[in-house]
């Protein structure tokens, strides 16, 4: 299954023509910013710190390898930018547009994702050590998270239409009102996940680990796909 969703996404129709992405970017610090440079033998990386950024337009760019802590970035737009090696740690995302960025090796260290636009994603390329999310209120079509621990991740009012989340361990998380139409579950952990509310989606539990996962009356269609029942 994995690979298979980066081939559906098609860059030039997914582009994001949001009418709130500026022209011009604006930088607006909630107080003096602290920044310093991290040498080593081989690297320098720039650190970034309490610092807002509002409406900026990274579209297509190649951002430095920086370290962004309890970051703000409002109206902005990374579509197809590459991210490789940053590190976003205790940083909010708010009405953005990362879809087709590129995520190698990128750190997502307790980052949450609020209004934002995420499409083809490949997450399971981001940097595994402490990554942390929350969504809420995203659109995910076509991301991946194959084989990643993301336990007690809070998916909510989230888009996840053919989402990938083969032999990735999610036990805990919850899924609050969220479209799963074609996510692909396989050798998946849902362990202890609270799937009340939500929908569309086809999970075979010969296949994944659902002991202790919470699901509705009104859902439990999604989990007898597989033997063709007929449901009135």
């Amino acid at each position: 299954m994995h690979g298979r969703l980066c081939r559906k996404a098609n860059p030039q129709s997914q582009r994001s023509t949001n009418s709130y992405r500026p022209k011009h970017t604006s930088i607006s610090p909630p107080f003096p910013i602290f920044t310093r440079q991290i040498h080593s033998k081989q690297v320098s990386t720039k650190y970034i710190n309490h610092q807002n950024f509002k409406g900026a337009d990274f579209s297509g760019a190649a951002l430095e390898k920086s370290e962004y802590e309890q970051c703000t970035f409002s109206d902005c737009s990374f579509f197809e930018a590459d991210l490789s090696g940053v590190i976003f740690a205790d940083c909010v995302f708010e009405n953005c547009d990362l879809s087709m960025a590129q995520l190698k090796n990128t750190a997502l260290r307790e980052v949450r994702f609020k209004h934002c636009k995420l499409l083809g994603l490949r997450f399971d390329e981001c940097n595994p050590f402490s990554l942390a999310m929350d969504f809420d209120s995203c659109a995910l079509h076509f991301a991946s998270f194959y084989k990643l621990k993301l336990k007690n991740t809070a998916w909510k009012n989230c888009n996840l239409e053919e989402t990938d989340f083969t032999e990735s361990d999610l036990g805990g998380s919850v899924f609050e009102r969220c479209d799963l139409g074609g996510a692909v579950f396989e050798n998946t952990i849902l362990e202890d996940c609270d799937l009340r509310t939500a929908f569309n989606f086809s999970i075979d539990p010969q296949n994944n680990r659902i002991r202790g996962a919470r699901f509705s009356s009104q859902n439990l269609a999604g989990l007898l796909e597989r033997y063709r029942i007929i449901i009135e």
